[in-house]
Order: C-alpha cells, then structure tokens, then sequence
C-alpha cells in the first residue's frame, strides 16, 4: 500500500475547529442523604408531559420492531388542524427538535462566508451551527439595560452576503420579546432575500398585549419561518421533536433535504396526541404565569435583580459572582443555568418550577442572605 507523508488532518474544515460545543442544563451531579433535588436549569415543564402523550407512547411500545413513518405528514395533518386551517399542512415541517430545525434552515441557505446575524444574549445554536456552515456571525447585541432588539443596528448590519437573521421571541435566555411594531418594521425593511428565522418556541407563556407570533405575517412574507418546539409545552422535552411553518414554496424546498425516518415513532406518536391535550396546555401555561407572580414577589423582597419576562424562566443578576452562586444553590439541591455563553455574563437563568421548587429556591436564597449578612 503506497503511503504518503501527507495528514488526514489536512481535508479538516477550518471552521470546524469550535472547541467549545453546546452544554444543556445540567443537573446536580452529588447530593445530599435525604436531599430532593429541583432542576431548574433547562425551562423544562414543572408538571411533567401531557398525559395524552404518555399514553399514545404506552400504546405504541408493542411496535419497536417497526421503523416509524417514512415521513412527518401525518404530523404536519395535525399540525394543520391544531391551528385551524390558518396553515395547511404543506407550510410545515417537523424534525428531531427544533435545533435540528436550526440546522436544517442553514444548511438549506448558507454557503460558506455568507453572513448570518444574531443578536445576543441568545440560544447559543444560532452561532455554533453558523459556524459550522464556515459561515461569519455577525452580532447585533441586544441592548443592554432592558434586552430589547436592537432593530436599527440590525438594519445597518445586512450586506449582500447576509442570509439569515435570527430572532427570538420570547428570547432565551433573557426573557425579553419582540413587539409587534417592531418585527412589522423589521420585515417591511428587510430585502426580501433575507431569511429571517423567528424562533418563538416560547410563545405560549407570553401574555403581554403588544407581543406576536410570526403566524399573522407568514401570508405575506415568504422569506419568513417560525421555529417551534414540543419540550416546552407539551413536556416532551427527552423525545426530540420541533416544527417550523413558512411559506408553502419555501417549506417544499426545505422538505427536500428532510432525512427519511428523522422522527422516532415514539416521538411522532406522542406530539400528534398532545397537540389535542388542550387541558394539560391550560395547566402549564396557568401554573407558569402563577408561579412567575410568585417569584417576582419574592425577589424584590430579597432584593434580586432580575429581568422582565414572557417566558418560562427568570434571568437574574446573582448576589454574589454567579459561578458561587450557582455551586451553592447545587449545594440546597436546586439546579441553575449560568448563561454566559449565551452572551450574558454573570448572570444565571432560573426555570419557573412548581410552588414546591420555587419555595425550595426562595428558601435557599434566604439562607445565601444570612450568611452574606454575616
């Protein structure tokens, strides 16, 4: 066999050197004898998953054998009818999560040294999966006291090379939105071969007068996509699935690089049924906005610094340096998110759970004021 002095090494990538991948919410790895453990650092749902779902699951375990559908359509139908025809279900597609819709957009796209504009603080995929396309980010920061978009700045960022733009609303990790001036502006602005991705896998929680969904603007914007997601809501955060609706063009072409059997029968059996699960909805968008009164009572009482949100979580400015703060709340048996990757340094994001993990939290945080006191 002939061999040469020449590397693999040499066919790698150059922007495929990213050291640093995503890191999810971790949990606690050591705990107490005796001790419960509240993970609140993933925006996961505080009352479990739908119990609709949990049963079409239950019902299909005799069929593992089987490969699951070849495609998503029997969940685009249903898609179609839980937004009441607004969409047909030839505008959707559905995917193994929505990061994997995420990547799945850009790959469609984005060519090498095309631009991509984010803004951060923001979901930390929008820039690693870019990246990984050997695209260049560009980032438009949010404005910093209050997290709102800086739709100017965006404005004056787009170049000929610009492909895609990056909203979200509600924005994770700092619970601020968009407006509805706001994204009309935007998009009345924008050249119209300029993908804007509006993620708004967050959309239940916000009640807020003046916020929306993209769903009133898909009609009129072809280069419009929204990004949704099953783990929230619905409580089927560990089965991977997510969804975006468009333009009925722009969905075909996506469509065609669609991997055959993405969706695990699992998977698709368990959003079709929590889609109509209006109930288990109710009680998860009911406990959050419950749980968030709660919260907001209680940090101004303990004098934490925290943002305004629409979504399921709080972003905090911690009282002592946040990797501290977060060992020791590790240590009270309650699990947090530190969210400088995502671009908001020092500061930590905090789930909305239950009563009983948000008493828990309070608690903890009370103890972590004593002992600062002394």
């Amino acid at each position: 066999m002939k061999t040469t002095s020449k590397s693999i090494k040499t066919l790698f990538k150059p922007y495929l050197t990213v050291k640093n991948g995503y890191k999810g919410g971790r949990g606690i790895s050591q705990k107490k004898e005796g001790q419960k453990v509240y993970k609140l650092s993933s925006n996961e749902n505080p009352i479990g998953t739908s119990p609709f779902a949990l049963k079409a699951i239950k019902n299909s375990l005799s069929d593992l054998h089987l490969y699951p559908d070849t495609t998503d359509i029997r969940l685009r139908e249903a898609l179609e009818v839980y937004y009441k025809q607004q969409l047909l279900k030839e505008q959707f597609i559905c995917a193994a999560s929505g990061s994997e819709i995420i990547d799945l957009i850009i790959r469609a796209f984005v060519r090498e040294e095309d631009e991509v504009i984010i803004s951060t603080p923001c979901f930390v995929p929008y820039k690693m999966f870019s990246c990984w396309s050997g695209a260049t980010v560009v980032d438009v920061p949010l404005f910093e006291n209050d997290y709102s978009l800086n739709v100017e700045g965006i404005l004056k960022s787009v170049s000929e090379k610009t492909r895609i733009i990056f909203l979200t609303s509600p924005n994770n990790p700092t619970g601020s939105y968009i407006s509805k001036e706001e994204l009309e502006y935007l998009l009345n602005e924008l050249p119209q071969d300029v993908v804007v991705v509006f993620d708004e896998v967050y959309w239940h929680f916000a009640n807020t007068d003046d916020y929306t969904t993209a769903l009133p603007y898909i009609s009129n914007y072809p280069n419009l996509i929204a990004i949704n997601s099953f783990s929230k809501t619905y409580g089927l955060a560990s089965l991977r699935v997510g969804y975006a609706y468009m333009n009925e063009e722009v969905a075909a072409y996506l469509r065609q690089i669609c991997k055959p059997f993405l969706i695990t029968k699992l998977s698709l059996e368990g959003a079709i049924a929590s889609l109509k699960d209006a109930n288990f909805i109710k009680e998860t968008i009911e406990t959050i906005h419950s749980e968030k009164s709660f919260l907001k009572v209680e940090y101004n009482k303990l004098g934490i610094k925290f943002y305004p949100t629409q979504a399921n979580f709080y972003l905090i400015n911690p009282p002592i340096p946040s990797n501290e703060f977060v060992q020791f709340l590790a240590g009270e048996g309650i699990a947090v998110r530190p969210v400088d990757n995502f671009g908001a340094n020092g500061k930590v994001r905090i789930t909305i759970g239950t009563r009983e993990a948000n008493i828990a939290l309070i608690k903890a945080l009370n103890k972590l004021k004593l002992i600062s006191l002394n």
